[in-house]
Parts: C-alpha cells; structure tokens; sequence
C-alpha cells in the first residue's frame, strides 16, 4: 500500500510532533504523511502524483486552519467539492475557538471540529480517540 494513511496538516512543529507521537503511541496508523502549508496539500491530494503519491490512500485527514500560503477553510472547501477527495474524513484539529471557524468549517463540510487542549494530557487523549474513532470504527467507502 503506497500513501499515508492519515494526513496531517499542521504548520506548527510542537502540534506536529505532539500529535505524531500520540497517533503512534496508540498504534493508530501504519503511515502518516505531514503537510506544513495549504499548497503543499493541494499538490498532494490534486497534483500529478495524487493516484499513487503520498496521498494515495488518505483515510483521514486533520487539518489545522491556520496555515502559510493557503488556510485551512479553502483545502477544506477543496476537498469537499472535489469527487476523489470528498469522501475522506476532515477532522479540523485547531486552536481556533472562534464561532465563525466552527460555523464556516462544518458549512464546506467538515466532518468534525476539536480544538486543540493545550493540557499535554487532554492533547493526547484527544487525539487518540480523533484516531480510534475515524481510523478504526468509522466506515468509509472503498471506491472514491
């Protein structure tokens, strides 16, 4: 199998190393694939490479919002109106607590919204169940 598993969009490193680490604590995923910024994403899920790239096989993606060069909101959006992307799971993972992000988020699509605890052990426990619930209880279509 070529391509992650689970693709996480995350542009700051503490996050980054901090969901990681939690995701293969718990043996959630066999790959994960990390993304910094919204073009980077774009290329991988919409570009050249996309049937047999990194993103190949994405069965989940947590996207933070506020990323460089392109923000959360639009690969969302992107995601959602696109036919080989629009089945995958978008789980907003943010430090974002503004109503206008949540509304706007589940508006394009978004299939759950979890802002980020800042205790170390509620960041951990979040995302081992965002983990145990979409990669291992939730069903997805198989053709995409």
């Amino acid at each position: 199998m070529n391509g992650a598993e689970i693709l996480l969009v995350e542009d700051n490193p503490h996050d980054e190393e901090l969901t990681v680490r939690a995701l293969r604590r718990y043996h959630v995923a066999n790959k994960i694939h990390v993304l910094r910024d919204g073009e980077e994403v774009v290329e991988c899920l919409f570009g050249a490479g996309r049937e047999s790239g990194a993103c190949a096989n994405t069965r989940l993606i947590l996207l933070d919002l506020k990323l460089p060069k392109m923000d959360g909101l639009e690969i969302l959006r992107r995601c959602k109106s696109d036919s080989h992307t629009k089945h995958i799971p978008i789980v907003v993972l943010t430090s974002s607590r503004e109503e206008s992000d949540l509304t706007r988020s589940y508006n394009l699509g978004a299939n759950s919204y979890v802002v980020k605890p800042v205790d170390f052990l509620q960041f951990n426990e979040a995302v081992r169940q965002i983990g145990l619930y979409w990669m291992l209880l939730n069903q997805i279509p198989l053709e995409r």
